[in-house]
């Protein structure tokens, strides 16, 4: 059950592209600043907001190498979502920017003169983040201001554009255009790529999704009195929607409570969830200022969720089907795999490029695709299929091919939750090991831009010191953010880390790498995360003015 307008306590690894997202010693406590940190930055890490936190702050010349700033840089502190920096750039890497994943559908039995399939149907899940769900016209990946990957934690988001089921409808339209006009075996989701890992004690992520994974909860603005005006989307039979959502009294309670969050009936008939609450009438939606608010529900079953949506695609296409379109995926009636032959193929979806995959996770600090990439990484790298398996071999990597020295890393997915750590030195050292990298450019473009786009968008430096305005679109740099429950005996919540790291196109025209990092802020709510995350851009916009 989700309250309205709290901050997630599960250590998810998000992003303040969004303005907030969790994820996954001291300088004032402050231990001595480097002098060389000039003082318009010792200032802003100074101010009271931050007595007991430790700062660390590493600025590298890309070009030659110096070290133009340093302050706490081998202290190994939290990083949430900067994590990413290294397993979305190893992906990136190994895959290549232009590599793009094909999910086949094949035919396994006879097809008759009458165009019944005497057999199974059988979609192989190749890991392809969006399915053609997030497909612009242009062939690129569509990206909101503020994601509903983060809706339920941040209170808001917007939608994007294209339909979340496109992929499965081309799928459909071909399969009929083959030929196929009845079903009579079963159809199934070979979802056996790699070994399915949980995701935050949620669910278990496999290679085949739906819209990331969720369930879009859509509520409009209701008159006082009434109930909400409430859609969901996608729609399918594998779950639907009910709402008892009133609208309230100008100035009541707010609070919108989802049961279950995470459904455990997806794969059976009748899978329900509920949304209840009150909203007051004259309540304006967080982040995003506007209706529609939207909120989630977790598809805990991809798999089934998949199968589902895809035999209600053949229906409205035209294509018969005899199985029930509402069971558990029967993945034991599946041939060994890789024994599909190409002849039998009936279907292929084609995704966008990997580039564009890195542009959406990094944009919005896509939690679920940075762990993905992880695993389709080591799948590549060594053909490993577990999360631990790929974590070996991104170690090796890092080492090997970008000097990371890697005894300075605790990485335990692929996302940043939990108690990822890095030094300040680590992460420069990858970002200066991707310099060497064919896909650098797509790299730093994927990156958000400050004051531009993503999690950077709403940097405001530029308002308060009119003198930095030349910053905006010029550092291109991932957060990271970890939310957590403050540790007995204090109470509250904690800004355990704050993170910022990325390049800087600097005004004197040097490139730099930098790797900024705040951990232990004591705060009250959203408004001092936001704090924090303005000071930082600030000080990076500051990077930019003085290098």
């Amino acid at each position: 059950m989700t309250s309205f307008l709290t901050i997630s306590q599960r250590g998810a690894c998000g992003t303040l592209a969004i303005l907030l997202a969790a994820c996954g010693g001291s300088i004032n406590s402050v231990s001595p600043v480097n002098q060389a940190i000039p003082p318009a930055i010792q200032q802003i890490m100074a101010k009271p907001a931050y007595k007991g936190s430790t700062w660390s702050l590493r600025v590298v010349d890309l070009d030659s190498g110096s070290v133009v700033y340093d302050m706490n840089s081998s202290t190994p502190l939290l990083i949430g979502s900067v994590r990413k920096l290294f397993s979305v750039g190893a992906a990136l890497d190994q895959l290549g920017a232009q590599y793009q994943f094909v999910t086949p559908v094949y035919a396994q039995g006879t097809v008759d003169a009458t165009g019944a399939l005497n057999g199974n149907l059988v979609l192989v899940a190749s890991g392809d983040l969006t399915m053609g769900g997030r497909t612009n016209p242009d062939g690129s990946v569509a990206i909101s201001s503020f994601d509903h990957n983060e809706a339920n934690s941040l209170g808001g988001a917007i939608l994007t554009q294209p339909d979340p089921l496109a992929g499965y409808a081309s799928l459909a339209a071909q399969i009929a255009a083959a030929g196929i006009k009845r079903i009579n075996g079963e159809v199934v989701v070979d979802d056996r790529l790699f070994q399915p890992f949980v995701f935050r004690g949620e669910f278990a992520v496999r290679p085949i999704f739906v819209n990331d994974d969720v369930v879009d909860v859509v509520i409009g603005q209701g008159s006082q009195g009434t109930a909400a005006p409430l859609s969901s989307r996608p729609l399918s039979q594998a779950f639907s929607v009910q709402s008892t959502l009133a609208v309230g009294s100008p100035g009541s309670e707010p609070n919108i409570e989802l049961a279950p969050e995470l459904p455990t009936c997806i794969g059976q008939t009748g899978c329900t969830g509920s949304v209840s609450g009150n909203i007051p009438v004259d309540f304006v939606p967080p982040l995003t200022n506007q209706y529609p608010l939207i909120r989630t529900f977790r598809i805990t079953d991809p798999s089934s969720y998949a199968r589902t949506v895809l035999i209600e695609a053949l229906q409205r296409a035209g294509v018969v089907v005899s199985a029930a379109a509402v069971e558990p995926n029967p993945v034991q009636i599946l041939p060994a795999p890789g024994t599909y032959a190409s002849s039998s193929r009936v279907a292929q979806l084609v995704s966008p490029t990997y580039a564009q995959y890195a542009r959406f996770i990094l944009k919005v600090s896509y939690n679920i695709g940075a762990d993905t990439s992880l695993v389709l990484f080591g799948l590549a790298n060594n053909g490993s299929t577990t999360i631990s398996g790929a974590l070996v071999a991104e170690s090796g990597v890092l080492a090997k091919k970008f000097g990371v020295p890697v005894d300075q890393l605790h990485f335990i997915d692929g996302s940043g939750g939990g108690d990822t750590t890095a030094t300040g030195v680590s992460v420069t050292a990858m970002l200066d090991g991707m310099r060497g990298s064919a896909v650098f450019s797509s790299y730093v473009d994927a990156l958000p831009n400050l004051g531009v786009d993503g999690s950077l968008a709403t940097v405001t430096a530029f308002e308060a010191d009119p003198t930095l305005a030349g910053a905006q679109g010029q550092v291109h740099a991932k957060t990271g953010t970890f939310v957590a429950a403050a540790t007995a005996p204090a109470s509250g919540i904690v800004l355990k880390g704050q993170a910022l790291a990325g390049y800087v196109d600097a005004k004197s025209g040097r490139r730099l790498s930098f790797a900024l990092t705040v951990n232990n802020v004591p705060i009250n709510g959203i408004p001092d995360v936001v704090n924090v995350f303005q000071d930082e851009g600030t000080i990076a916009a500051t990077i930019w003015k003085l290098q």
